[in-house]
């Protein structure tokens, strides 16, 4: 079952979220535009009438389930100085605002709408029988005629997830990079839908769709195939971060373009949409890099099975184990759909590299010795259906934790998610 949350007009340690979709706050801009351009914050939501009460406790729980609280939402419209009318250009958050996950975000301008990511977030501990929440898309229905495309910024779940259901209301160009693409199109098979309308955008790209300019910055994340996005406007240009971190020694050496925002900033920007889950911490994240070499510690001293649980979208970080694996002698074992799925599609991209003979099917785990093998799982969060939580419970067909083994959560818990964790 999934959720429609009645909103209206979204990892790893470093990530944030848009300020202007996640904290609440209206969008702040320039000195400089701000006398160019009025912006105005327009909470909105769902303001219909109260739901009837239920006539029992179960139907309670399932109506606390399936409605989920508005969005404390907002549309803001950047005017010309001329203001109002065909000039107006509109921002509005359908989700990801206030919340981790379901982010996506349309910029409407005059018939012109741009739809940036459409995914999904996982159901809270008061949200019973619900498998995932989706945005409410009927502003977007009700202007399927002005939608020019819809830009995904990376493949993660809270970014992607909900295109499939998107695409079931209506067709429209899809455009990621390749791994985000890839990604996609497995959500689309399942769906028994086509993936004909996926383009593959890249990083010094440009792509006009209407009004809308779209230039596509590189900028790292915990999955490969970010972007950032320049959108040019008839009134200005709009920054969207997507989500990043600034790694100066990435896994695949291809460092964020700082030097593209500098030149955008010298132009001048009208908006900035920039990620803010964990800005109020202080300090830094540290590189993909220097998690490998902290593992490295783990497989030295490892007498059994070393068992790493990790997102599985983190193609890097699966490099980095396999390449310990490869190092200390170790077959590697797989675990996990959207782990064997991700893998498969970056290894077919290049992006992911395996020797023929190290990477082993599940059920041959056993047949080695236990400090001949290291075992990729999801479940890094406390998830209740993913491998290691059901190995810890003898719950998995093929995989139980044994006293020997050495297990490593390499992955921080995403928001909200500590309690899963156990933290």
């Amino acid at each position: 079952m999934t959720d429609n949350t009645n909103t209206t007009p979204e990892k790893e340690a470093g990530k944030s979220r848009k300020s202007t979709r996640r904290t609440g706050r209206s969008a702040r801009t320039p000195r400089k535009a701000a006398r160019t351009a009025e912006a105005k914050a327009t909470e909105t939501g769902n303001k219909g009438k109260t739901p009837a009460k239920p006539k029992s406790a179960q139907e309670s729980a399932r109506k606390k389930a399936t409605q989920a609280k508005p969005l404390q939402s907002m549309q803001t419209q950047v005017s010309a100085r001329a203001g109002g009318g065909k000039n107006t250009l509109r921002i509005i958050p359908l989700g990801g605002l206030q919340e981790i996950g379901k982010n996506i975000t349309a910029l409407e301008y005059g018939n012109d709408i741009v739809i940036i990511d459409c995914g999904v977030m996982f159901p809270k501990d008061d949200q019973p029988g619900i498998d995932l929440v989706v945005p409410d898309m009927t502003y977007l229905e009700k202007n399927q005629s002005k939608i020019r495309g819809l830009v995904l910024t990376h493949g993660h779940e809270d970014h992607i997830g909900s295109v499939p259901f998107l695409l079931r209301k209506f067709t429209v160009p899809v455009y990621g990079t390749e791994l985000t693409n890839a990604l996609v199109g497995i959500k689309l098979k399942e769906h028994r839908l086509g993936t004909n309308m996926l383009h593959v955008i890249a990083p010094g790209e440009m792509l006009q769709l209407g009004k809308f300019k779209l230039e596509f910055i590189h900028v790292n994340h915990s999955i490969a195939g970010a972007l950032a996005i320049a959108i040019h406007t008839p009134i200005g240009t709009i920054i969207h971060t997507g989500d990043f971190k600034i790694d100066y020694t990435p896994v695949d050496s291809a460092v964020t373009d700082l030097g593209k925002f500098a030149e955008l900033g010298s132009k001048g920007v009208l908006l900035l949409m920039g990620e803010s889950t964990n800005a109020e911490r202080p300090g830094y994240t540290m590189s993909e890099r220097t998690v490998g070499e902290s593992m490295r510690g783990f497989f030295s001293g490892a007498k059994g099975r070393v068992i790493v649980a990790m997102f599985a979208s983190n193609v890097h970080r699966v490099q980095q184990v396999a390449d310990l694996a490869m190092h200390f002698g170790r077959k590697i074992a797989l675990v996990g759909r959207s782990l064997l799925n991700v893998s498969k599609a970056a290894m077919e991209l290049g992006l992911l590299h395996i020797p023929e003979g190290r990477l082993i099917e599940i059920d041959d785990v056993d047949r080695y010795d236990d400090d001949e093998i290291v075992i990729l799982t999801t479940g890094s969060q406390g998830e209740t259906m993913a491998g290691l939580t059901r190995m810890s419970v003898g719950a998995h067909q093929k995989i139980s934790i044994r006293e020997t083994d050495t297990i490593i959560l390499s992955a921080t818990p995403i928001p909200g998610n500590e309690r899963a964790r156990g933290g």
